[in-house]
């Protein structure tokens, strides 16, 4: 089995061999500059030679196509080992000092010579193929046709020049040992961090328990090990309460009368509980274990198609599904990662109950309305025939009025009744269709104007024409008919009343309706749409009404997803602030 090679060692070794080469290349760096300087020193001191060789042929008039021998009596003036030779223009050796010029070949080719011949002057390391010997050469081109080459076998220069570096190297490798000393010793500290941590990280594992008095190593390290610790304490504590509240969810879940179904982006369960398959099972033709089968089942299909839509405007959708014989609501819930939830719900009792209750006060209304209608029509005869020349006949006349009075608040009161029951329980019963509301508050204008008229009211209309709301024309009236006769009532004589729509955006409408009469009590306005709430001062039972109008207005524009507040204006009057998409959802 192959051994682990420790932290320690690896960061060692790492460091050892980067200082090494670093400190490699340092002398490497410095020996070549000493080099270059030294061969710099060499090609000056020649060329300082090759000067004195050329003043030496000039002043003595030295022939050197006749008499190249006297060149010769330079040589007790130069170093036993400097080599000098003169080459004319053509390559042809004039003279050598250790050669037989007949012997040697041309030198034009030279490259110290080809050198000379661009620049003036050039030089070329290498070895002779003379005597085998490496030489520096330099060689210079002068005007009277000839060229002055020097050489100096360049070892024995430079092996001296080297050693007179040497107290360098070993600066170099105090410090190559220097820096190893360093890494040794803070490796050492990081590495104790580390296998504190390391073992901090093992009795985790192994779960045991950590002793009260275990502490790291006081360096920023050992300051990076306790913080690391300190997570890990918080993400265990964390995960113990997730884990808790995970568990209360799966017992929510399985407590719950509702069929749960958690799936993941490719449509895989992720949980299901026990209701769920059993409604599931109920709805689909062939019983199944599997949820994901329900996205095959044509049953589901407008769910598969809200899923496939990219974009889609919301994230829930929601249906009724009815089969053998029971009802049930089902809707899916769709999350930001594209994960969803699936909710089913057995609303066969619950649907029964609203149908008995939805019957039953049909039935009351019903069964009301007609014996109301009949003592109705027979109290407006007999007010009509009444002979006021009888006896007690203001009396009887007035017992009479009360209750024709009566009759007619009871049956509005039917009538609002029958209209919250509808709303509430049987909203898909509304017909909906494009309102222009010009339209509909004129008409409702005209159907008012008796009332109005009695009351010196004005009622005023700020509705552009191309202002029309997607929803039922029946509950749009009755929101505004409500409005209208409430201020009527209750608002006081010679009055303005006012509609407007006074804003609107991509989706919505805003709306307006106040009236200049006396307001309410600030206390009464968070309640006045409650069912048969009314507001004592100023607002007496002798103006009638059933109690139910502003229930009525509230549940009405609920219908139509809108909103609805009401306050006081600073002038005087009740005043409501509505809302109305533009189309229903």
């Amino acid at each position: 089995m192959r051994r682990k090679v420790s932290f320690k060692t690896r960061i060692l070794l790492n460091f050892s061999v980067i200082i090494g080469l670093f400190t490699v290349g340092i002398i490497l760096f410095e020996q070549q500059q000493f080099k270059n300087e030294r061969t710099l020193s060499l090609e000056r001191t020649l060329e300082n030679n090759a000067d004195i060789v050329y003043r030496y042929l000039n002043e003595n008039s030295i022939d050197l196509q006749k008499e190249p021998e006297r060149v010769g009596e330079l040589l007790r003036y130069m170093p036993s080992d400097v080599r000098f030779t003169i080459i004319n223009w053509e390559g042809r050796v004039l003279y050598d000092n250790f050669l037989d010029v007949r012997k040697m070949e041309n030198h034009l080719k030279r490259p110290e010579v080809q050198k000379s011949i661009g620049f003036g002057n050039g030089s070329n390391i290498r070895i002779s193929d003379s005597d085998n010997i490496k030489y520096l050469y330099y060689s210079k081109k002068y005007d009277e046709g000839y060229f002055i080459r020097l050489a100096v076998p360049y070892n024995v220069q430079l092996q001296s020049f080297i050693n007179s570096g040497s107290s360098f190297v070993i600066y170099i490798l105090l410090f190559f040992i220097v820096c190893i000393l360093m890494v040794l010793y803070f490796s050492n500290r990081f590495s104790r961090s580390l296998k504190e941590l390391r073992e901090f990280s093992l009795s985790v594992r192994n779960d045991v328990k950590i002793p009260a008095s275990f502490v790291f190593a006081d360096d920023e390290v050992g300051e990076v090990s306790a913080d690391i610790v300190e997570n890990y304490n918080l993400l265990q504590e964390n995960r113990r309460k997730l884990a808790a509240e995970r568990e209360k969810l799966l017992q929510h879940f399985q407590l719950s009368e509702e069929g749960i179904a958690i799936f993941s982006k490719d449509r895989r369960e992720i949980y299901a509980n026990s209701h769920f398959l059993q409604f599931l099972n109920i709805i689909l033709d062939n019983p199944t274990l599997e949820p994901e089968l329900l996205f095959d089942d044509p049953v589901f299909g407008e769910f598969v198609d809200f899923l496939n839509i990219h974009p889609r405007e919301g994230n829930m959708f929601s249906k009724r599904i009815e089969k053998s014989g029971r009802q049930f609501n089902v809707r899916i819930i769709i999350f930001e990662d594209e994960s969803f939830e699936f909710y089913i719900s057995d609303i066969t009792k619950s649907e029964k109950t609203r149908l008995l209750k939805q019957e039953m006060t049909n039935n009351i209304a019903h069964e009301l309305r007609t014996p109301v209608t009949s003592i109705r029509g027979y109290l407006e005869t007999i007010l009509n025939l009444y002979d006021y020349d009888e006896e007690n006949s203001e009396r009887i006349r007035g017992f009479l009025d009360r209750a024709y009075t009566q009759t007619i608040r009871l049956s509005e009161l039917i009538q609002d009744i029958s209209m919250l029951t509808k709303i509430e329980e049987a909203p898909d019963r509304f017909e909906l269709e494009q309102v222009r509301m010009n339209e509909l508050l004129n008409e409702l204008s005209n159907d008012l104007a008796d009332k109005l008229n009695e009351n010196k009211d004005n009622f005023l209309v700020n509705v552009n024409d191309n202002v029309v709301i997607y929803g039922s024309r029946t509950l749009l009236y009755s929101i505004f008919r409500n409005l209208i006769e409430n201020a009527i009532s209750y608002g006081g004589e010679n009055i303005d009343i006012v509609v407007r729509c006074y804003n609107e955006n991509e989706n919505t409408y805003f709306f307006e309706f106040y009236d200049t009469g006396i307001g309410v009590d600030e206390k009464h306005l968070v309640r006045i749409f409650e069912r048969f709430y009314r507001v004592n001062e100023g607002r007496t039972r002798k103006t009638g009404g059933s109690g139910l109008g502003l229930s009525v207005v509230k549940n009405a524009v609920l219908f139509h997803k809108g909103s609805i507040v009401a306050k006081n204006r600073p002038e005087g009057g009740l005043h409501f602030l509505m809302t109305f998409p533009k189309f229903l959802q």
